[in-house]
């Protein structure tokens, strides 16, 4: 079975910006090129339509100012499973996700006898969740929205009899509506003043967290009853819910000073790699994909260079997708539970009143990492997907003017990304590695979901 052209837009300019994920997306599709198997042909457009909506959804995750790290991550995660569904129906070997992901009852049927188009139904599933998922982007991401429909649907559907077309579309959009109505009651639909309460009482006493910004949004943390968001393939939020951090003190004999003071004395000494791997996985959102993001961009990249086929293609979309959303529901869960403050808040206290971390803290508890947890949870799953010591390149911030960085499996980028926030200033030490085990946790959830029959 054919997948996805391995490099089809390797001769495109990064610049970056939506209109060229919408131009990156046209050419990516490649569908009147080389003849192709007629049997082949759908699941190859099918495939290259469903990473066209991905880099188009990575863009503008990046440009839509409500789409902080969770909210990125639990909208890759219905995205996903809207594709999986779609496929699955028409699939001998998948297996739907109904009835093991919490709350999701079985999708619309295909018709028994009738003949359907999997490119085509798909991409009226992910138009539709995407047009959802991104109302409230800004006027040039609507514009990019319209032009990547019309292209992508009149691309896919070339060929393919009127009939077969008008049946595989209004499947697609029966789909997308099953699971956009399955997504409303899940408790984060609605992000209100960018996630950032408009009441909110801070924790009293030196170990909990306290505003690291001037901003006056971020006087207040960012989604605090995020860790209530029901989950995916996680039984609840707490499921994997950490121990306490280190005992908060301020006695330089205490192992919480000692921490602090690693950090403070790393951030002294950096060497130009470690502020490369820094900035490579800062990943700040509306400067970036955000941190699930870039997960899901190496999940892409990997798609495309190997031509994954289509089957596996939705299978890893989902899985990733589904384990990145509880990831950031468990880590804000834990988060909340403890309200540890952040290193920059400590060291200022009792080490050096002037420091100042490489990265800028994120406005919301120190304890765990969410960049450990979730980076935790996509090695675990994307290893059980694609094998251990499988190595790749990641070129995530290449757009961003970043080297891309190689790695020898998904645990040693896990690893990296989780070090990175120690570089940054941005996380203790523990946190880091107790991310990284609350991440093994909840990716052992996604990693469970029987895909195939």
């Amino acid at each position: 079975m054919r997948g996805v052209p391995s490099d089809p837009v390797r001769h495109l300019p990064k610049s970056g910006t939506v209109l060229w994920a919408v131009a990156a997306a046209a050419i990516a599709l490649s569908l009147s090129g080389a003849p192709r198997a007629a049997a082949a042909e759908p699941e190859s457009r099918a495939a290259s339509a469903i990473v066209a909506w991905y880099e188009l959804m990575l863009e503008l995750v990046r440009h839509t100012p409500t789409y902080s790290p969770p909210v990125a991550a639990r909208t890759f995660a219905y995205v996903g499973v809207a594709a999986f569904e779609t496929v699955a129906t028409g699939s001998g070997s998948l297996n739907s996700l109904a009835g093991q992901l919490n709350a999701l009852i079985p999708v619309p049927q295909r018709e028994t006898g009738k003949t359907y188009d999997n490119a085509v139904a798909v991409q009226a599933a992910l138009a539709a969740t995407m047009r959802d998922f991104f109302s409230n982007t800004g006027p040039s991401g609507q514009r990019a929205l319209d032009i990547q429909e019309a292209r992508l649907r009149s691309a896919v559907s070339e060929g393919v009899p009127a009939d077969v077309v008008a049946r595989s579309e209004a499947y697609g959009a029966a789909v997308a509506a099953h699971i956009l109505a399955w997504s409303r009651e899940d408790g984060g639909a609605v992000i209100e003043n960018m996630g950032f309460p408009l009441d909110y009482k801070l924790t009293p006493g030196p170990a909990h967290w306290v505003p690291t910004s001037l901003v006056q949004q971020q006087q207040v943390p960012l989604l605090p009853n995020w860790g209530r968001v029901r989950t995916f393939a996680m039984p609840t939020g707490s499921s994997c819910r950490l121990p306490p951090p280190i005992e908060y003190s301020e006695d330089p004999s205490s192992e919480f000073y000692k921490q602090a003071l690693e950090v403070y004395q790393v951030s002294k000494s950096l060497t130009p790699e470690q502020v490369a791997i820094a900035r490579f996985w800062a990943d700040d959102p509306m400067l970036s994909t955000t941190p699930p993001g870039h997960w899901i961009s190496i999940a892409i990249q990997i798609v495309k260079r190997d031509g994954v086929p289509l089957e596996k293609t939705v299978e890893v979309l989902a899985k990733l997708g589904v384990t990145l959303a509880d990831s950031f529901i468990g880590c804000w869960e834990t988060k909340y539970v403890y309200d540890l403050l952040r290193p920059v808040t400590y060291i200022r206290r009792a080490i050096d009143p002037k420091w100042e971390p490489l990265l800028n803290t994120p406005p919301f508890p120190e304890y765990p990492s969410g960049h450990s947890t979730q980076s935790g949870a996509a090695s675990v799953v994307l290893t059980a997907l694609f094998g251990e010591n499988f190595s790749f390149e990641d070129a995530t911030r290449v757009p961003d003017g970043a080297a891309p960085r190689f790695y020898p499996s998904f645990e040693a980028a896990a690893q990296e990304a989780a070090m990175s926030r120690l570089y940054g200033g941005i996380h203790f030490r523990a946190a880091n590695e107790r991310g990284l085990d609350q991440g093994r946790c909840i990716g052992a959830y996604a990693s469970a979901l029987r895909t195939r029959r």
